[in-house]
């Protein structure tokens, strides 16, 4: 049977027992119900406006079992498959908002009220709990009012089956929804009910004393009765209570994460939280809960730890437990799989949660990656960074990029708006964590910055430059850094750089950041004129290094040598004068000796060379670092000039303080006076407002007799309007009954004329009855007499018919008898005589004719 096949049937039995609410229609719906309940699921959780077959059926059984007429089997069946529709959030909405399930539960428990104790009664309570967590229920509710005084009666009745689903109702009903709060608060039970509640607290079950404080934090947290409850004293102990529900991860753990996270609405709990000497141990039991598969506890405990992010003293100590130094391998880049039980560090949970391939994950995701935006802003923006802190950073990075990754579009809409919004979070957390390295960069000393750098921190303020529109808060950050004069460095040495795209960045960001107010554009041209200059340096000293390589004999003339470097040429020339002369002197010098000689002195040349060559990079080194000093020095008179014009700004408004200070001395005196003044004005204001307020005492005196009064005139034509109606309704009332009186007084002469002709009658046909009876009585004897006769005659009849077998069966035997007679008759005598035929007598039984024997039986008959 297909799908609409089998709508269409359930469609159709809810209509027959609309029409016809009998047992057998009853059974036919309920066994549909239950028949296709696993069916109904899959296409509810597929419904969308346009199958309308699915909508009608829902709403069907809805309205059945709403309706107080409707069998308790076939209620409590309704009840469970909507139970089972309501499987996730998104469903639990479409049962709440579209087909009004709160509501028709309502009703139902209303119209059982009387028996609270009914399977039925326990299960809506169950169903309802779970359709308005997280749900906001308004007044216009029907049966609000009703089920609000069935919870609290029953909270306070002492039947432990009721009070558990509903203190659990009650809870979801109070948080969040001051309409309920202001229900509550204004009823005329409230003391009894807190005293109730109060009394939980020491209820040996964990799920009624979380229920009962969260009803309380809903109710109490701003009054007396809630500082006492949640005081200095107590708080720890609801501390260590919460954190161990969540820990040990039973049914109510989310009503305990929601119960911390309503306290931490309170700044005296959360300043109390801060200091609460377990917290990092407790955090990071609930970060291991992270390693669990369960998505939907995952979330719980990612909700619990945004809530504490948003309290300030708690977000440095969830920073210092995340992000502590890691105590577990690295994570494996652009994997997805399973937890792995051995990793022990809290911030690789996190990141494990953003790579889980659970199904369900996808809410989780989106949480973590909002948590680790306000922990990484937290981080990232302290005075100063710590190592293990960036270790992380380089752990995250990867797993963000994986998650970037292309999806499949043969996946549909709903998996591709998924993918949408997870690429939005990923792309802010990264933009984030880009914008505080940059910064992180930019106070960097600026004597060790290295091209590279520069090129890193200009790519990032041109992406700045182009998501600025996209993301928030991106166009402030982005001139603020402009602005910023530790900028001038890498944008100088982009402007002056070899590579072109380098300098088409840095002439774009300077187009962007020129017309900006602040923008420190004196100190940039000093330091792009201390590039050039050091370009320039550096360029001359290549050329006198590349002529001194060519022509080494012209390196003693070198203006720039040192002394020493001059010494040392005078000393080789002079040994080479030298050594020339003696070969002079000899007239014949030995081959031998020369080439010994012309080797040794080549040795000590070439070591004298390998020293000049040294000396020479150590002066060219030198030259760098004067270039350096330099430019140093001009971007300090550059400080130095903003410096003087600030302390001269700094002094005039000085003098303008100072004048301004004598014109308020000056008005001080005047206001002194003023005061003086005024002083008696308010003795004078004290002793008018006393006697108003002896006046006031006396017109609120006589505004509560007025009110007194005056509801007691309300009270007093309210009861004369009901009189007054009630009289007017019973006078017509009696006009009628006078009128009904007459009819029926002529109705009843007419019918006692009608009994008198009817008993005549009556006492005429009782005569013609006896007469009959008589008749009767005698046709009756006849018949008996007849019948006596006919009874007679059948039993004369049937021995007859007896008689007539008998002499049937003689009669064949003497018919037999006859004839083998004849046979041997006729084989003893001659053919002459076998023509005599002997004459057989007539009164032998064998032969009476069967005619007169069938006469006589008739007549006897």
């Amino acid at each position: 049977m297909d799908m609409t096949t089998r709508l269409k049937c359930l469609l159709m039995e809810i209509q027959q027992y609309k029409e016809s609410r009998t047992a057998t229609n009853a059974a036919k719906l309920q066994k549909q119900v239950e028949v296709n309940i696993s069916f109904l699921l899959i296409i509810f959780l597929l419904l969308t406006p346009g199958l309308s077959l699915p909508t009608e059926c829902v709403t069907g059984l809805s309205d059945l079992a709403g309706n107080p007429n409707t069998s308790p089997a076939l209620t409590s069946s309704i009840v469970s498959l909507l139970e089972q529709l309501a499987c996730d959030d998104e469903s639990r909405e479409v049962l709440h908002s579209s087909y009004s399930l709160s509501s028709t539960l309502a009703s139902i428990i209303h119209s059982h009220s009387a028996t609270p104790g009914e399977p039925l009664v326990l299960q809506c309570l169950r169903v309802l709990q779970k359709l308005t967590y997280n749900t906001h229920i308004f007044q216009s509710m029907s049966y609000f009012y009703e089920l609000i005084t069935f919870l609290m009666t029953n909270i306070q009745s002492h039947n432990d089956e009721l009070i558990t689903p509903c203190l659990g109702l009650m809870a979801n009903l109070c948080r969040d929804n001051h309409s309920v709060q202001s229900h509550i608060k204004s009823l005329d039970n409230l003391k009894p009910f807190y005293r109730t509640l109060i009394n939980f607290l020491a209820h040996h079950s964990l799920t009624v004393v979380v229920f009962t404080l969260s009803i309380l934090a809903s109710l109490t947290m701003n009054e007396k009765v809630g500082e006492k409850l949640f005081d200095a004293k107590n708080i720890h102990q609801t501390f260590q209570l919460v954190f161990n529900l969540i820990v040990n991860g039973n049914d109510i753990c989310k009503y305990a994460v929601d119960l911390l996270v309503d306290l931490l609405k309170n700044a005296k709990i959360a300043d109390y939280l801060t200091r609460y000497k377990h917290f990092s141990v407790c955090v990071l039991k609930v970060l291991g809960l992270l390693h669990s598969k369960d998505s939907e506890s995952a979330a719980k405990v990612l909700e619990l730890l945004l809530s504490m992010c948003r309290v300030s003293g708690l977000r440095s100590l969830l920073c210092e437990v995340v992000f502590k130094p890691a105590a577990a391998p690295k994570l494996r880049v652009g994997r997805r799989q399973g937890h792995d039980p051995d990793v022990k560090d809290s911030g690789v949970a996190l990141v494990q949660c953003l790579s889980s391939d659970v199904e369900g994950a996808e809410a989780s995701t989106l949480q973590a990656l909002q948590l680790l935006h306000e922990l990484l802003e937290e981080a990232l923006g302290a005075d100063s960074v710590a190592d293990c802190l960036m270790s992380y950073v380089e752990i995250l990075l990867p797993v963000l990029l994986d998650l970037l990754r292309g999806l499949d579009s043969a996946e549909g809409d709903a998996q591709l708006k998924k993918h949408c919004t997870r690429i939005t979070h990923v792309t802010s957390l990264l933009l984030d964590i880009l914008l505080h390295l940059v910064i992180i960069v930019l106070n960097v000393t600026m004597s060790v910055f290295s091209q590279v750098s520069s090129e890193a921190l200009l790519k990032t303020l041109e992406l700045m430059s182009k998501l600025r529109q996209q993301v928030k808060d991106m166009v402030t950050s982005f001139y603020k850094m402009l602005q910023d004069q530790r900028i001038v460095t890498p944008l100088s040495l982009a402007l002056t750089s070899h590579h072109r795209e380098s300098v088409q960045t840095a002439l774009s960001l300077l187009f962007e950041a020129t017309p900006l107010p602040e923008f420190p554009a004196l100190i940039l041209g000093e330091c792009i004129a201390a590039n050039n200059a050091y370009r320039q340096r550096e360029a001359e000293l290549s050329v006198k290094r590349v002529a001194v390589q060519e022509f080494p004999p012209t390196r003693t003339n070198c203006s720039i040598l040192d002394s020493s470097t001059g010494s040392i040429h005078k000393t080789v020339n002079g040994l080479a004068d030298k050594m020339l002369k003696g070969l002079a002197l000899q007239e014949k010098p030995k081959d031998s000796l020369v080439s010994e000689v012309i080797n040794v002195y080549e040795q000590k040349l070439s070591a004298f060379e390998s020293k000049e060559s040294r000396l020479q990079d150590l002066l060219e080194a030198k030259a760098l670092a004067l270039s350096q000093a330099d430019r140093l020095i001009s971007q300090f008179r550059v400080q130095q000039a903003q410096a003087e014009a600030e302390a001269r700004k700094l002094g005039c408004l000085l003098k303008e303080a100072e004048r301004r200070r004598k014109e308020l001395q000056c008005d001080l005196g005047n206001q002194v006076l003023e005061v003086e003044r005024c002083k008696c004005d308010i003795e004078e204001l004290l002793k008018h407002n006393g006697r108003l307020q002896q006046d006031s005492e006396e017109h609120q005196t006589l505004k509560g007799a007025y009110n007194t009064l005056l509801n007691r005139l309300n009270e007093s034509d309210r009861l004369l309007k009901e009189l007054q109606a009630a009289h007017i309704s019973l006078t017509k009332q009696n006009d009628n009954l006078k009128k009904n009186h007459e009819t029926l007084q002529l109705q009843n002469d007419r019918m006692v004329v009608l009994v008198e002709e009817r008993e005549e009658e009556i006492k005429s046909l009782h005569s013609d009855l006896q007469q009959k009876d008589g008749d009767i009585a005698g046709l009756r004897s006849e018949l008996r007499a007849e019948q006596q006769k006919l009874k007679e005659k059948e039993q004369e009849r049937r021995d007859l018919e007896e008689t007539v077998d008998v002499l049937r069966k003689e009669l064949d035997k003497t018919q037999q008898a006859r004839k083998d007679a004849s046979i041997k008759h006729f084989s003893h005598i001659s053919p002459l005589q076998s023509l005599h035929i002997p004459h057989i007598p007539a009164n032998l039984p064998g032969n009476l004719p069967r005619q007169k024997c069938k006469e006589n039986v008739q007549a006897k008959c």
